[in-house]
């Protein structure tokens, strides 16, 4: 008999009404320790046998519904706590919206939670149940990725995102089945200590076989900085975001940038790329070429990938990176596509009368594609927000060689956030099996190899450079050839298996 059998024999009767919401909602708060940059795994173990005891033997469609919203809207509710960081910078506009921008979020991600433990309410108790509610979140999460555009952020494959080398061993298995697949086992092994003995058993055995996978994948593989002779310099230019567009400060930032990149290529020699962070350039740079010209000079006829905003044909702004060459020409450019709801554009399903985007935001791009420069190797552009969505933003068609995602997390202050967006953008290393260069206006700038294995980084608040050689990808794993098939067959198969075992 476990502790969590003790605890539904002799107070599950008192939790019920808002004692058992207030109680699971306290347990779904708790689990959000073990996301990034935390990292308290342990608090899982607590966390989902809790959901699992007060849900009781057999609920009712009610009940479920009910603690699963409970334990999501507590979860998203200190798991994304530092969105409201970005509203702050436009609160004269947006006062009236910062103390309930959070918790609404947080109760429309806790739907899906909520379905999911509707779902594994109906499997028996026990480890039915535990594998009904592994495959059922897991397909929430999926659903999530897509509906109403997507917002797949901290999902719990990310908590094995570790620093380190245990991250770097636990994350492996991600090549095979992506992060919603190490969201299934996570959710699995969260509930192994209301199983019985065999259950636990089994439960230990999943994860010392994870881990010994993880040892024997990077076992005999090229020394992390071991490179194909080309350096790839990170541009961090640590702009205050309340400075980032004072047009009074705009040929200041511009040099800031310029100097960096001077400094970065004399200190680098031979050959090199350099990458500045998202909208890092105050001017357009498809339409001024003397500010490319700029950009050239400094980069001492190396390529640049910059950041820059650009106007399309149809007046919009575009949200992109320019490709720059040694002669000042722009060698091509590639428009983010997986524009941020409300932060980037005004969604046609929002139905309200709030003009929250003015003129309608950003028009998105076509879709993801692979850049071709002169004597750099094939590269995948991702643009901040684009780094949460696994296999997606990889064109399969036209396989790069390495990626490059820019962001601008300086909109999320020195919160949490800019942490869990790091950690995502490490596992699409590992699912793709490409290395992957990250630059940032601040927080974080890094770079990784096609394991997930940390080459370097520029911290929080750092200004600075930050100079890697490229490692060679990785052929394209089991995740990279079939993407999210993987996962969802994986899910369905497990919540098949809990739902079909009766009394």
């Amino acid at each position: 008999m476990t502790i969590f059998d003790v605890t539904r024999r002799h107070f599950g009767g008192a939790f019920s009404g808002w004692r058992a919401g207030l109680a699971v909602g306290f347990l779904g708060a708790l689990s959000a320790a073990a996301l990034p940059p935390l990292h308290l795994l342990p608090v899982l173990l607590v966390a989902i046998p809790g959901l699992l005891t007060l849900l009781g033997p057999r609920p009712g469609a009610r009940r479920g519904v009910w603690l699963g919203w409970c334990f999501g809207f507590g979860h998203h509710l200190l798991g994304l706590y530092w969105v409201t960081e970005a509203i702050l910078f436009e609160a004269a506009r947006f006062w009236w919206f910062v103390p309930i921008a959070v918790p609404a979020l947080a109760a429309f991600l806790a739907l899906f939670i909520a379905l999911a433990v509707v779902v594994a309410g109906r499997a028996r108790q026990g480890w039915p149940r535990a594998l009904a509610l592994a495959g059922a979140w897991t397909l929430a999460d999926l659903a999530r990725q897509f509906f109403l555009t997507g917002f797949p952020w901290n999902p719990w494959g990310s908590v094995w995102a570790i620093p380190g080398v245990a991250g770097d061993v636990f994350l492996q298995p991600a090549a095979l089945i992506g992060v919603h697949g190490l969201t299934l086992v996570t959710v699995w092994l969260s509930a192994a200590p209301s199983l019985a003995k065999t259950g636990r058993c089994a439960a230990l055995a999943l994860l010392l076989g994870w881990g010994a996978f993880g040892v024997w994948r990077l076992a005999g593989t090229e020394a992390p900085d071991q490179g194909l002779g080309l350096n790839v310099i990170l541009v961090q230019g640590n702009i205050p975001q309340g400075e980032k567009w004072e047009r009074t400060r705009a040929l200041k930032i511009f040099q800031h940038y310029l100097d960096l990149t001077h400094d970065g290529v004399t200190r680098a020699g031979g050959r090199a790329v350099v990458v500045w962070p998202e909208s890092a350039s105050p001017f357009l740079l498809d339409s001024d070429p003397q500010a490319r010209l700029m950009v050239a000079e400094a980069a001492l006829g190396n390529p640049v990938l910059a950041g820059s905003d650009r106007i399309g044909p149809d007046r919009r702004p575009r949200n992109s990176i320019m490709a720059i060459g040694a002669d000042a020409q722009l060698l091509s450019l590639y428009d983010k596509w997986h524009l941020v709801p409300f932060g980037e554009y005004q969604p046609n399903w929002f139905l309200l009368p709030i003009q929250i985007v003015p003129g309608g935001g950003f028009a998105p791009g076509d879709g993801p594609r692979t850049l071709r420069l002169p004597g750099v190797p094939p590269v995948g552009p991702l643009i901040c927000y684009e780094a949460i969505f696994p296999a997606e933003m990889v064109d399969g068609a036209d396989r790069p060689s390495w990626l490059v995602n820019v962001t601008n997390d300086a909109w999320f202050g020195n919160s949490s956030g800019p942490r869990q967006h790091l950690a995502a953008a490490r596992l699409r290393a590992v699912e793709e099996g490409l290395p992957l260069f990250r630059a940032a206006n601040t927080g974080i700038s890094a770079a990784f190899d096609a394991y997930g294995r940390e080459l370097g980084r520029l911290g929080m608040g750092e200004t600075g450079i930050l100079t890697r050689s490229l490692p060679a990808p990785l052929p394209p794993g089991v995740f990279a050839r079939l993407g999210l098939w993987v996962p969802m067959m994986l899910a369905m198969v497990v919540l098949l298996i809990g739902l079909r075992v009766r009394p």
